[in-house]
């Protein structure tokens, strides 16, 4: 059983070390999402800055809980807040996004540039790449396809910067208390479960040899 379970971790390895395509499929961003972009990253964060870029350092994984590509894509294609997301509008206007998007099949979908700042994860965003994948619900579940995406992701962005954690959504609170977490509010939260912890044990199986860090223990 044994050998059989390292032999589905290595085939799973070379699956994902396949080279993948990525395909532009960008957001808007306009004036509007800069302006809001830098005014998020000064009120909730205390950053000042010129232009709205990150220094990426973690990967963050999600789930849209929409099923379909097209509507998923929709949830994040305009610059502000959509009416629909009152328990995050208080905290600011700027529409949530996220830098990738997974469609079930596998495809990966470039939504806006890594170095570039999406309202995806709480008092992380300055310095988290959002990866999102369609589906997450009981009727649309994330698919084997989506997983070798996410773990082709997670090995591609770590060749390219010094990425120093992965973590599923439901994990960034771990992170309070840390040098990365800037958040301001203390009563700004929300509770996610998102991509789902049976999810989140595969993608670190397989990129175990990246040497990531481990999560901070919750206090």
């Amino acid at each position: 059983m044994r050998i059989v379970i390292l032999l589905l971790v290595v085939l799973l390895n070379l699956s994902c070390a396949i080279k993948r395509e990525v395909v532009d499929m960008p957001i808007i961003f306009n004036a509007e999402r800069e302006n809001l972009t830098l005014e998020y990253l000064s009120e909730r964060y205390g950053l000042e800055q010129e232009k709205p870029t990150i220094d990426p350092r973690m990967v963050v994984l999600h789930w849209t809980v929409i099923p379909t590509l097209e509507k998923s894509f929709q949830a994040f294609k305009n610059p502000s807040l959509p009416n629909w997301r009152p328990e995050i509008a208080t905290a600011s206007g700027l529409n949530v996004s996220a830098h990738f998007l997974v469609d079930q099949d596998g495809t990966i979908y470039q939504l806006m540039p890594e170095t570039v700042m999406a309202r995806h994860v709480i008092g992380l965003n300055h310095c988290a790449i959002g990866v999102e994948n369609v589906g997450g619900t009981k009727d649309t579940k994330l698919t084997p396809a989506q997983l070798k995406s996410n773990i082709w992701l997670v090995r591609y962005l770590k060749s390219k910067y010094d990425i120093d954690y992965v973590i599923g959504h439901y994990e960034y609170t771990l992170f309070e208390g840390t040098d990365l977490w800037l958040e301001k509010n203390d009563n700004y939260r929300t509770v996610k479960t998102d991509p789902g912890e049976k999810f989140m044990k595969k993608v670190r199986r397989a990129t175990k040899s990246l040497n990531l860090k481990p999560l901070p223990t919750s206090k």
